[in-house]
């Protein structure tokens, strides 16, 4: 079996190749791709929708680039979990690096490939047709929102609240033990899917109980009126 730098040690990862490209290389294309997403959307929202309120450009921002991390990034994983530990594509050392904070992405984990599919296959797809539903301030934006955001924030909970549990009950940990891969990687970048999603979740629910309370103000005039 190949020497690899994974944790716990000794865990089985069939094929792995260490990454050609090293980490400042891999996370400066990955920031370069996002700005990239950021400044092409934010083109296209300009000249789709001029009046569009600064919340609701950003909310939109959000959500394409969410779309491009689910369908494109996970989906490459769940395309490819067999193989990931050999993977050499950027897409495949992409995960390889992050791996460094959860090594369960190359160890064919069944619970991080069912919530990485969900994932690839709902919420990709899905982002992508609410960031239009923003842009053009369609009236299902919000049920859409409420749909996405809770399900993104359900799966990052379980994603954390199992490793959390391997670590507390099992004493199995995934991460190597120099602090920037798990407060780095695997708390940071994880993060955004849980506090975005309720910023959100609380948007949508305000804004939903709003329209509905107008909708009751207007019946109810409507019978003291008749």
């Amino acid at each position: 079996m190949t020497a690899h730098p994974y944790y716990p040690p000794g865990v089985a990862i069939d094929g792995y190749l260490p990454n050609g490209w090293n980490t400042l290389a891999l996370l400066s294309i990955f920031s370069a791709v996002c700005v990239a997403i950021f400044a092409v959307t934010s083109l296209i929202i300009g000249k789709a929708n001029h009046r569009i309120s600064n919340s609701d450009r950003w909310t939109v921002l959000w959500f394409v680039l969410s779309g491009c991390i689910h369908l494109v990034l996970e989906g490459h994983y769940v395309y490819s979990f067999k193989p990931l530990g050999s993977d050499q594509t950027l897409l495949g050392q992409l995960w390889k690096e992050y791996a460094l904070s959860d090594s369960r992405y190359l160890t064919q984990d069944a619970f991080v490939l069912c919530m990485e599919t969900i994932t690839a296959v709902c919420w990709g797809p899905l982002s992508f047709l609410l960031a239009i539903l923003i842009a053009i301030d369609h009236p299902l934006r919000h049920s859409v929102q409420t749909v996405v955001s809770l399900g993104q924030l359900y799966g990052d909970v379980l994603y954390f609240a199992t490793s959390m549990f391997d670590h507390v009950i099992l004493g199995l940990s995934y991460s190597r033990p120099e602090g920037y891969y798990f407060w780095g990687y695997f708390v940071f970048l994880n993060a955004f899917w849980i506090f975005i999603p309720l910023i959100l979740l609380y948007n949508s629910i305000t804004a939903t109980g709003r329209a509905f309370l107008a909708v009751q103000r207007m019946e109810k005039t409507k019978r003291v009126n008749k």
